[in-house]
């Protein structure tokens, strides 16, 4: 009963706890209402007309990015991709609205390989609009756009990566923005990857300012904790006694004010290198595969360990300063020096994972268990 008040008056204060709930509750009441519905439908005789109602569900949960429907239709119905002409439909949806959960689970399908000379256009075509929520920054968005065009090139036959193509626009429908592609002679066209980067000049342009002015920042940043690391290593707490040691040098408080500034130093000057680095790149389109997006994650991880180390040093030289007075200051000292950390695992952490995913193991290469 207690428990129950309680829950209730934690309801009460903190409500987007239960929106949160009652959403998540109604997801997965909707997605079991659907499976059981597909079982019934599955327990009939399968007509055209019930494989074409089918088929028509997927295309629409397909461009609404509705992973879990097309997961459940094709498992239900895997004879669907079967089809050449539905499967042409589906897999063109899904490359030209990026949706990577549903590439990997048609690739898991073997269907890709199959419609390989149908894909190059859609993604070579190019929608500034269609920015993925997980994309942290125009530099990961060309990273992820590099990935796209890689998975489907690796998929393509030699013969069309050597080809030239010129850009068709649809006559039957002039209001459609999609690409085809028609080959023609070398020296009258050009390769898909040229036109690729064709359709991304502004995208590119983007991302190398990104790039730039990020680095910019954070180098300094960093340099900042240097200046102030290596300062404090020569104004120790405490002061020095007639012979240059530090007057608190058997404290354990002040060791671990030394260790922390040290790597401090150390971690902040790794960054201000790595910024380095990125800033006297050529900035060439294939850099933002591994090359820049990697520095830029390392320079990122060591600046935020500068700033871990620099509070800590900091924490532990009020510690050492003042303990003698209040033994109890290491407290209020530790939770304020928690705040930083919890504010960036809160604001920063879920965009940090993603780059570092999307760099060191980018989803869009595995293909999904189908069948777990």
């Amino acid at each position: 009963m207690a428990r129950g008040k309680i829950a209730h008056r934690m309801l009460r204060v903190v409500p987007f706890v239960n929106r949160i709930g009652e959403l998540k509750l109604r997801h997965e009441c909707w997605l079991e209402l659907s499976n059981l519905a597909f079982k019934r439908i599955k327990d009939h005789k399968e007509t055209p007309e019930i494989l074409k109602s089918i088929s028509d569900i997927v295309l629409q949960a397909t461009s609404s990015g509705i992973f879990e429907i097309v997961k459940l239709c094709l498992k239900q119905y895997p004879e669907l991709m079967w089809d050449e002409e539905f499967a042409i439909q589906l897999v063109k949806k899904v490359v030209r609205a990026r949706h990577v959960e549903l590439y990997r689970l048609l690739n898991a399908y073997d269907t890709i390989p199959r419609l390989r000379h149908n894909l190059m256009s859609e993604v070579v075509e190019w929608t500034p609009g269609n920015v993925p929520a997980d994309v942290s920054g125009s530099a990961f968005l060309m990273q992820r756009e590099l990935q796209w065009f890689q998975v489907l090139e690796d998929r393509s036959s030699p013969l069309l990566q050597s080809t030239t193509f010129k850009v068709m626009k649809d006559e039957s429908d002039p209001s459609s923005s999609s690409l085809e592609l028609e080959p023609v002679e070398k020296g009258r066209g050009k390769t898909c990857w040229e036109l690729f980067l064709e359709q991304r000049k502004d995208l590119l342009q983007e991302a190398e300012q990104w790039m730039n002015d990020t680095s910019t920042s954070c180098s300094l940043v960093a340099t900042l904790i240097t200046t102030v690391a290596f300062a404090a290593a020569f104004t120790v707490p405490g002061g020095n006694d007639n012979i240059g040691i530090p007057i608190f040098l058997k404290k354990t408080s002040f060791m671990v004010f030394a260790i922390a500034d040290a790597l401090a130093l150390f971690s902040s000057i790794t960054a201000t290198l790595m910024f380095l680095a990125i800033l006297t790149s050529r900035y060439a389109a294939k850099d933002f595969l591994h090359s820049l997006p990697r520095k830029m994650i390392l320079g990122l991880t060591f600046l935020f360990l500068s700033s871990a180390f620099m509070l800590v040093a900091f924490g532990s030289a009020l510690t050492t300063v003042l303990s003698g007075r209040w033994e109890w200051i290491y407290i209020p000292i530790t939770l304020l020096a928690a705040i930083p950390v919890i504010l960036f695992v809160i604001l920063q952490l879920p965009l940090y994972v993603e780059m570092v995913e999307s760099t060191y193991r980018p989803r869009l290469y595995h293909p999904m268990k189908i069948w777990k």
